[in-house]
């Protein structure tokens, strides 16, 4: 996969909207365990940022998905991992089924608002009880008359706190568990109080790192959502979510590349600077062994990443390389930080040093979006060494 001008130029734009509108602001969002996604996001929205890959006739540009990877390298140059993280849930976790799958009337509704940056949007998979076992939510939509009524609770909700709707995944039958499932889009900003009747923030989750996006524990008790807010075929819900999944696990691993190369660099520049037993750190031959070390891991996974990403272009399956890449990504971004946090020293154990940052933030990408465990089971049945179907 190779970048052209518009590419670059699209890279070029979102750098400079970082270090103008957004890194300024990091370490203030990052105390405050928020940040202002309706304020950033319609921002984005005005530099046409949250819908390069949507149809144009919704306010998108109508770009392939080398458009969406390219920006979701640049954005690991804003210096925290959870407002990249947040912009991300928008434009490639919580949009892609609506776009392809939706009726025009929901996708004017809701996909219009979110591409402008009028609305923030949410992802609601995960559960309680249900994280990396899609298959096993319990939430549920039934039917009455020509409403959907549902019940159940979502947890580790990015966006949650403020999204304004969540595409949510939802039994909405009795049948096979792979097909009794539809996605549903529900408005969390529809009542007399600002928040829908029937859903409740029950808890804000405090995490060891990407403090800068809200993740909510969300509870639904009998919320009232009209049929015509299903995307698609009702019981193809987990098929589309895992056709998301392809998406944003190409994202995951993107979005790391630049963070990555960042904080070799603040290493190297800081290991220039730092004097000790009558020379630089730098010089020291294992310090300089394992930053070129680092710098050829994270070259490696820019190179399957770009792979997979030309592949998915092209129109074919990536699911074993979407996969290894988010695997690797999810690796290296524990092994890359912690790395270069010894070279650090004390310094490295402060909680504003930005490669601290990273070794916290990091930590989630072996989790969030299919755990490393869950990508090794998809490989192992792909090179059929499973014995039975592994989790998508």
């Amino acid at each position: 996969m190779q970048f052209t001008h518009e590419h670059l130029e699209i890279q070029k734009t979102l750098k400079r909207f970082i270090d103008e509108e957004i890194n300024p602001h990091v370490d203030e969002w990052e105390a405050a365990e928020i940040f202002p996604a309706h304020q950033v996001f319609k921002r984005l929205g005005q530099l046409g940022m949250l819908g390069l890959t949507k149809p144009e006739e919704y306010g998108g540009a109508g770009l392939d998905y080398s458009y969406a990877m390219a920006m979701a390298e640049a954005l690991g140059h804003i210096e925290c991992g959870g407002v990249p993280m947040a912009i991300g849930v928008q434009t490639d976790m919580a949009t892609p089924a609506l776009a392809r799958f939706g009726s025009d009337e929901l996708r004017r509704e809701f996909l219009a608002p979110a591409i402008a940056g009028d609305m923030v949007s949410c992802i609601g998979v995960s559960e309680p009880g249900a994280g990396s076992d899609v298959a096993g939510i319990k939430s549920r939509a039934v039917k009455d008359g020509d409403d959907y009524v549902i019940s159940g609770q979502k947890m580790w909700i990015t966006n949650s706190l403020q999204a304004d709707w969540m595409c949510m995944l939802v039994n909405t039958g009795e049948g096979p568990i792979h097909k009794n499932k539809s996605l549903v889009i529900v408005p969390m900003r529809d009542g007399p109080n600002g928040i829908t009747r029937g859903i409740e923030v029950a808890q804000k989750i405090r995490k060891i790192g990407m403090n800068s996006s809200d993740t909510g524990l969300i509870y639904f008790d009998e919320v009232r959502v009209p049929q015509r807010y299903r995307v698609g075929n009702e019981g193809q819900g987990f098929i589309y979510q895992m056709q998301q999944f392809q998406e944003e696990r190409l994202w995951a691993a993107a979005s790391c590349l630049q963070s990555l190369t960042n904080c070799i660099q603040w290493t190297i520049e800081w290991a220039q600077e730092r004097k000790l037993f009558g020379a630089t750190l730098a010089d020291q031959q294992w310090v300089q062994f394992k930053l070129a070390e680092l710098k050829t891991e994270v070259e490696s996974l820019r190179a399957l990443t770009y792979r997979a990403g030309e592949l998915y272009v092209s129109g074919q399956d990536v699911l074993e390389l979407a996969s290894m890449a988010k695997l690797k990504a999810g690796r290296l971004n524990r092994l890359v930080p912690d790395t270069c946090l010894q070279f650090w020293g004390g310094m490295g154990f402060t909680w504003e040093n930005k490669v601290s940052r990273m070794y916290r933030d990091g930590r989630l990408a072996s989790i969030g979006g299919g755990a490393d465990e869950v990508m090794l089971g998809i490989l192992a049945r792909i090179m059929g060494l499973a014995k039975r179907p592994a989790a998508q």
